[in-house]
């Protein structure tokens, strides 16, 4: 009896123990997944982000593209998902829809300078990128030097901006400074109203007005406003980090193992110091000499499978859009091709048509000799390359990159060896012997920064045209309608 009562007590214990254990099994399983589960099982990763040539873009055949969405991208690989690109107008937005349950967003990346304000607001992840602030004036305008040298000035600036936080803190040391904050614009805006003599004094980063400049012949920089800052991703605050450790984790990693420093040089890579003269040059170029050959550059781009905005930029570098163009040594034309190409491709060089279409596919027949495995943009920039310095010469180059240790198909590291090719310590065991090694690194630059250029120049007379059909077809609208009577409400 003793036996079977104690066998009984121990089969209770034991079915109250697994009882407990099925209930603790339960509680866990019902528990509500965290972030980074949800993003996993939702199978998408939504972030907030401003349209723009620093941060995402559509490029020529539609898809997105640009530095914070291919860094967004790798992210969202990363974890496993798709990227959902939500576009905020107004900066000052970013950071109220972030906090907002029913946006449903999962964080923001627009180029977002961390100041000790904002990190009150959100959690950053670590740095990527690193601008400065600077001070931008119309040339005509006396040049700023300091910060006192705006009090009693307009300036202009992008409303709840980073920009407008500095401008902030330092009105408590200067009393007379003033400045409008601007809502629903971006750099580029803020730069043509600069230009346009509408502000005589903006505020904008560094790497905006790097990219921009190019456009507006009629700004310069006055001063650096701060010096280098950091730029981050932004989370929202909140018990569950989840989602943000997987971000930094994922930082942390992308700056150490090349991702950021590719997305750098490809979206970045090109931005050169172009000076105000310049600067004019290309604006008038663009304006009195490039409509002349646009259509013809258009079609033959189109037949050879190349963005016209290239090939525009190409012979930007070349002849600056004269057909009459010659150099000491003897290239002509447009495209400025020697006699000897001339006539291996069967065009008249000193004919513009002729010589568009013999340079556009004078470069496709170096870009198809370069090796497959080379992915773009990488062979069209040597490509480039050997149009101005000619194909044994990149060739050697990337000999002499693979002998020190570099990598012969990355552009990046091709170009660090071309310029000891002017060098007999180096030339002197290449095949074609000496060449001006650092001409085609500056020539691939300038064309770069040309094609972006450009592409933005295409991007704003689209927005412009499609701007200006709305007007219309709102004014046939009301027309159509006649006129209200006083005191009706029109409907929408």
């Amino acid at each position: 009896m003793i036996m079977k009562s104690r066998m009984l007590r121990y089969s209770r214990r034991l079915a109250k123990g697994l009882a407990l254990a099925c209930c603790a099994s339960l509680i866990v399983a019902s528990k509500a997944p965290d972030t980074l589960e949800q993003v996993k099982a939702a199978g998408k990763l939504v972030v907030l982000s401003q349209n723009g040539p620093t941060t995402y873009y559509e490029d020529a055949s539609g898809t997105h593209t640009g530095f914070e969405y291919g860094l967004l991208r790798a992210f969202a690989e990363d974890l496993g998902v798709d990227l959902e690109i939500r576009d905020v107008h107004d900066l000052d937005e970013i950071f109220t829809r972030l906090d907002s349950t029913a946006e449903g967003a999962h964080l923001a990346a627009a180029g977002l300078t961390v100041t000790p304000m904002r990190r009150d607001q959100v959690r950053f992840t670590p740095s990527y990128f690193e601008i400065r602030q600077q001070v931008i004036y119309r040339l005509g305008e006396k040049r700023p030097r300091s910060v006192g040298d705006l009090q009693g000035k307009q300036v202009a600036v992008i409303a709840g901006s980073a920009h407008a936080e500095q401008l902030r803190q330092l009105s408590g040391r200067y009393p007379d400074l003033q400045w409008d904050e601007i809502s629903d614009v971006d750099a580029m805006e803020l730069v043509e109203m600069v230009d346009e003599g509408k502000y005589p004094y903006a505020v904008v980063d560094s790497n905006a007005y790097a990219v921009h400049r190019g456009l507006y012949p009629n700004t310069h920089i006055g001063f650096n406003l701060t010096q280098f800052q950091p730029v981050a991703w932004a989370f929202p605050r909140g018990e569950d980090d989840s989602l943000y450790r997987a971000a930094r984790n994922f930082m942390l990693r992308a700056n150490t193992n090349g991702t950021v420093a590719e997305l750098r040089e490809k979206f970045f890579g090109h931005v050169s110091e172009m000076n105000v003269g310049g600067a004019q040059a290309f604006a008038k170029s663009t304006r009195e000499r490039l409509p002349q050959w646009r259509e013809t550059m258009e079609k033959v781009a189109d037949q050879y499978e190349l963005d016209w905005h290239l090939l525009a930029a190409l012979s930007y570098q070349e002849s600056h859009w004269n057909p009459k163009a010659r150099s000491r040594t003897g290239v002509r034309g447009l495209m400025m091709l020697t006699r000897g190409t001339a006539r291996e491709l069967g065009v008249d060089r000193m004919d513009p048509v002729e010589s568009i279409e013999g340079g556009a596919r004078y470069i496709v027949e170096l870009r198809n000799k370069i090796p497959e495995r080379i992915r773009e943009p990488d062979r069209t920039w040597m490509a480039l390359a050997a149009y101005n310095v000619g194909y044994g010469h990149l060739e050697d180059a990337r000999v002499l990159t693979e002998k020190m240790g570099g990598n012969p198909d990355l552009w990046t590291d091709v170009r660090e060896r071309l310029p000891l090719l002017a060098k007999r310590q180096y030339y002197k065991g290449t095949r074609h012997g000496y060449a001006r090694g650092w001409e085609p690194v500056t020539y691939v630059q300038n064309i770069r920064h040309y094609q972006a250029l450009l592409t933005w120049n295409s991007r704003i007379e689209e927005q412009r045209l499609a701007e200006a059909a709305n007007d219309a077809a709102n004014e046939e609208a009301l027309a159509d309608n006649g006129p209200l009577e006083s005191g009706a409400i029109p409907a929408f």
